[in-house]
């Protein structure tokens, strides 16, 4: 077994101990300490923070678009990258003192395939029973990493659902010609076939506050939203929120009926689906635009709102500018950025 030493969290005066064969975001999860993160794998910057005190840490591969060189070289690192052989002193950059303790913890579990389901040309409703064991407790929007059976490799998808009492755990995954697990799911898995998951993990979930919510969301980042949404109308929460979905077409639309539901469950919720690149065939006399232009034109203040994004990378980066010259707060802006094992450099097909 290899060493372990003590990572101490600044400003929260939090200690864990840390093996040098995991990353520090690894222990701090398994230990019940909810740090911030996007991807685990060294991509998105979420998890970037400084090194107070201590020398001797490695890092696993990482993209210097998330830690250049000369960040690298002043003290930043990536939790989700970082390998310590030292006791250290980390300051955490971006973190939620509401949520930093308020971890679940990880389970292994085995699970079966019962639905896998179109529910677009190129989004599948997948279900998983829940086997052993029967039940992973976590917060609606986080997610797992599912194995990817005959590889080495494990992917991130979030939950749809909002909880696995009944022994179930739901996703909504975009399929791309070359995902790992995407291409597999499509092509070779079946019904009754087994999988092994890990988690729960992530901290995009329902911060406990009165503000308004603004939700943002585009192809498989319909997951996690879908999840929050529905465990706000089970626990009866009437916070006005509206939720902007953007599709190319009308077929890339999915789980309208369920939405234009919540807003009659929901007293204060608004649906406000947006196509960018809509035809003839489509028939469409609803919003035309890129979502972020849809959310300018129907949003003129947001500061006491939270906002939550999730989707693909250009969407949540092209979100983030605009949601803050609306007046959210920096801090007040959770989002997933949802990637593809289509691109080299990238390792997610629907999660985190």
């Amino acid at each position: 077994m290899a060493d372990k030493h003590v990572v101490r969290f600044e400003p929260v005066g939090i200690e864990i101990e840390v093996d040098e064969e995991q990353t520090v975001l690894r222990a701090a999860a398994e230990q019940g300490i909810m740090l911030m993160h996007g991807c685990k794998e060294g991509q998105c910057s979420s998890c970037k923070s400084f090194v107070l005190d201590g020398d001797d840490i490695e890092l696993d591969r990482y993209s210097t678009f998330a830690l250049p060189d000369y960040e690298r070289e002043e003290g930043f690192t990536l939790l989700c990258r970082a390998h310590v052989y030292e006791d250290v002193t980390i300051e955490l950059l971006n973190y939620d003192e509401d949520m930093i303790r308020s971890g679940l913890p990880i389970q292994h579990a085995v699970a079966e395939v019962e639905e896998i389901e179109p529910v677009t040309h190129d989004l599948r409703r997948l279900v998983l029973r829940l086997v052993e064991p029967a039940e992973i407790r976590f917060f609606p929007g986080q997610y797992i990493d599912i194995a990817v059976p005959g590889t080495d490799a494990s992917r991130s998808f979030s939950m749809a659902n909002t909880s696995s009492r009944d022994g179930r755990l739901e996703f909504v995954i975009k399929v791309y010609p070359d995902g790992l697990f995407s291409h597999f799911l499509d092509s070779r898995l079946a019904i009754g076939d087994r999988l092994d998951v890990t988690g729960p993990f992530g901290v995009f979930t329902l911060r406990d506050s009165e503000a308004d919510l603004v939700f943002l969301g585009g192809g498989a980042g319909m997951a996690p939203i879908l999840s929050l949404l529905r465990s706000m109308a089970e626990r009866g929460i009437q916070r006005r929120a509206t939720y902007y979905y953007g599709a190319r077409r009308r077929r890339d639309l999915c789980f309208s009926d369920e939405l234009r539901a919540l807003e009659t469950t929901l007293p204060g919720f608004r649906y406000v689906p947006a196509l960018s690149e809509p035809t003839g065939d489509d028939a469409w006399d609803g919003e035309v635009g890129l979502i972020t232009d849809v959310l300018r034109r129907h949003e003129t203040d947001l500061g006491d709102a939270h906002a939550y994004v999730c989707g693909p990378p250009p969407m949540v980066e092209a979100a983030m500018p605009v949601l803050t010259a609306l007046g959210v707060p920096e801090k007040r802006i959770y989002y997933d950025k949802f990637t593809t094992t289509g691109d080299p450099d990238k390792t997610q097909e629907g999660g985190t």
